[in-house]
């Protein structure tokens, strides 16, 4: 937390000092200011994110964890399930069992922004679900580099999905969600994914992290 204070410490002094030598003005340093507090928010609410990816590995699971966040409040929560026991099914992603508590309650009030924090990239199957479900960010932590979906070219895609506005943030808390997979991927006796190229990608990420 101590980088964390310091950066609201310095941000007045920078942004006088920077305004002194280059004439901007203070709605420029106001936006800057309100990015550094966004990122600083992403940061804390990634831990719960972290949270439940460790919850999922505890249980055997694959250890991905989901909070979807509106207005300062955690709304839902989600993290992978079948995947303790054999190949595992490619439905209850940590996303889409967040999604489904969220829409259980009514989905968003009308008008309400929310960010979903997810510790690995969402794939093609769950960032279509983000999108259709009005989330406004999505912030992930780990690269999904087998079947990542928000690098997906909207343009290219019909009407539905391409009048979604939607921002992404990659890499927030990365080497504490690369941890876990490793974690996850280092066990004998796991056999999801045993074997593919997301396994000895993140193996070999998390020898040089």
């Amino acid at each position: 937390m101590r980088w964390m204070e310091v950066a609201r410490v310095m941000i007045p002094f920078v942004a006088f000092d920077f305004l002194a030598l280059s004439g901007r003005n203070h709605g420029d340093v106001g936006r800057e200011v309100h990015v550094e507090e966004e990122r600083q928010g992403d940061v804390y609410w990634m831990k719960k994110a972290l949270d439940e990816a460790r919850l999922a590995l505890d249980e055997g699971e694959f250890p991905v964890g989901c909070v979807v966040v509106s207005e300062g409040e955690v709304v839902a929560t989600g993290r992978r399930r079948g995947t303790a026991h054999g190949p595992g099914n490619e439905l209850d992603h940590a996303e889409v069992v967040a999604l489904r508590t969220l829409m259980a309650q009514g989905g968003l009030a009308s008008g309400k922004k929310a960010t979903l924090y997810c510790t690995m990239e969402p794939c093609l199957m769950c960032f279509a679900a983000i999108l259709l479900s009005d989330i406004g960010r999505v912030v992930w932590a780990f690269e999904d580099v087998m079947g990542g979906g928000t690098s997906c070219d909207l343009s290219s895609v019909g009407p539905l999905y391409q009048e979604k506005g939607l921002e992404v943030v990659s890499r927030v808390r990365r080497n504490e969600s690369l941890a876990l997979f490793k974690a996850f991927f280092s066990r004998p006796d796991n056999a999801y994914w045993q074997g593919s190229f997301l396994e000895q990608y993140t193996l070999k990420a998390a020898v040089g992290a």
